[in-house]
């Protein structure tokens, strides 16, 4: 990726901002940055931050096609299993109705905040942004939303119970017909439009759009 060095010449001191470096702790004066490239330290040359390019229209669509999956991973049968003419099939919250029914109260609310709440609240918080800084207008509670952003993101970890669903599968399948639904491709897709959406997720361009950069 091409980059550019922060502090230029004088006149970028009154363009620009000061940002210290993670790396080294040199206080840099970085100019404005054009989509795409990279502020870096003078010093040590670590990444200062990146301009995503498009970064809004990107977060905005992936936004949407997010929200879009996780109302598919929701209503449709998660996965299904058939034996001896028995059928039977469950859905997202279905699982986690029958581990708090099966005595795993504190596994199923984990389950519940880390897999359905949280991505669920990421993905409104960023609409609720994203959206009107497309028509040019400020976010109503902007600050408060972008903090809780930062607070709830990490806690999405959908990846972390699709691999325990793989592996139940794998178990399974010696014994009953494994079916897997609709809703596990949607939850399968869904993980990977989250991990783009958080890629293209630039917290400097928006700031900047609604007037604080």
């Amino acid at each position: 990726m091409k980059s550019i060095t922060a502090h230029r010449n004088n006149h970028q001191i009154n363009q620009g901002q000061f940002l210290a470096c993670h790396e080294c702790d040199l206080v840099n004066h970085v100019g404005p940055v054009p989509e795409g490239r990279s502020a870096v330290c003078r010093r040590c040359g670590s990444v200062l931050f990146s301009r995503k390019p498009d970064s809004l229209n990107r977060s905005l669509a992936l936004t949407v096609t997010g929200l879009t999956l996780f109302v598919i991973a929701n209503v449709y049968p998660l996965l299904a299993i058939k034996k001896e003419g028995i059928y039977q099939a469950t859905t997202l919250l279905g699982g986690v109705r029958a581990l708090y029914e099966g005595g795993y109260g504190a596994v199923a609310l984990l389950v519940l905040f880390t897999t359905v709440l949280f991505p669920l609240c990421e993905l409104l918080v960023k609409l609720h942004i994203l959206f009107p800084l497309t028509l040019n207008r400020r976010p109503w509670k902007m600050i408060p939303l972008m903090h809780f952003l930062e607070v709830i993101r990490p806690w999405g970890m959908m990846e972390v119970y699709m691999l325990g669903i793989l592996v139940s599968v794998v178990k399974l399948v010696k014994m009953v017909t494994v079916i897997p639904g609709t809703s596990l491709y949607a939850f399968f897709a869904l993980i990977f439009v989250v991990a783009a959406g958080a890629g293209t997720f630039d917290s400097r361009d928006l700031w900047k759009r609604a007037g604080e950069g």
